[in-house]
């Protein structure tokens, strides 16, 4: 039993745009997702730290599957030191992106030694091609996927990825940046964008200005170099569940699970993890399952 991938999200405020210098030196992609990290943290019931890292590994995320396989679907995880947790980021090539915070209530992921991130790509076909590397330390979400890229890519690149949150510890504003370095880069154009982009390492400010645009971004980190624009698409925050899946995952069960659903004659109800949206299965679209196992 099977269902249709998901649909391209709706157009909204939330884009990414990549680019490539003249000169074949650099690739940047540019991104602000301000409401696909809102959506996904009120989603997840984050808050403080944990929201504005879940924010930061969003953004990663989605930097990263434009970087290395816009066409796949990305998956960062991000496991805390000393059993603290995870966080999730689930980055479809459509422009959906999900997550899941996985930290007990008013504890914080710690990212001390033995954090570690992954990413992932499910290839057509179904495999997956996963890496995992440690968290450097002191360097948050943006060392971590940059030294991710280095280390499990071999793709030197410069991120900065930043979540500013508001008084009410809802997500204000999202964005990021990734700079890879390209074969054809020469030593001239290689010493100016890293001097540049010292003025690049925290981006804090730049994505909570209200005239802060993918767009802005791009200009200012390749000020004065040429460019070209290659391609802009809407992200945000959308989930891809619906009853059908939920019906072929139940479908995998054995017959005494199955059986064990039906036990008590009333409607099975399901939450989403990523979204919260509730699904109810009726006692005879179980029996439905049974008979055909």
């Amino acid at each position: 039993m099977t269902s249709a991938p998901p649909g391209p999200v709706s157009a909204g405020s939330d884009t990414v745009l990549r680019a490539m210098t003249d000169d074949g030196a650099f690739r940047v992609i540019t991104t602000r997702t301000t409401e696909t990290v809102r959506g996904a943290t009120v989603a997840q019931g984050a808050t403080g730290t944990t929201a504005r890292m879940f924010g930061e590994l969003l953004t990663g995320a989605i930097l990263y599957r434009e970087t290395m396989a816009p066409q796949l679907r990305v998956q960062g995880v991000l496991r805390g030191s000393h059993g603290t947790g995870s966080l999730v980021a689930d980055s479809h090539p459509s422009g959906r992106t999900r997550g899941l915070v996985q930290v007990d209530r008013g504890k914080e992921i710690d990212l001390g030694e033995g954090a570690v991130i992954q990413m992932m790509r499910t290839m057509p076909g179904g495999r997956i091609n996963r890496g995992v590397v440690e968290v450097p330390g002191g360097g948050g979400i943006s060392r971590a996927i940059m030294e991710y890229m280095q280390t499990s890519e071999q793709v030197v690149s410069m991120i900065a990825v930043a979540t500013v949150l508001g008084e009410d510890g809802i997500a204000a504003a999202a964005g990021g940046y990734m700079v890879q370095l390209l074969p054809e880069i020469g030593r001239g154009p290689l010493m100016v964008m890293t001097e540049r982009l010292r003025d690049f390492e925290s981006i804090e400010e730049r994505v909570l200005a209200p005239t802060f645009t993918p767009e802005r971004l791009l200009d200012e980190l390749l000020d004065g170099m040429p460019f070209t624009r290659l391609e802009e698409s809407n992200v945000g925050f959308d989930c891809w569940c619906d009853e059908l899946r939920v019906v072929s995952a139940l479908a995998t069960l054995s017959r005494g699970d199955i059986q064990n659903l039906l036990s008590d004659g009333e409607v099975l109800e399901i939450d989403c993890a990523y979204c919260k949206r509730e699904f109810r299965i009726a006692p005879a679209r179980l029996q439905g399952l049974l008979e055909q196992s």
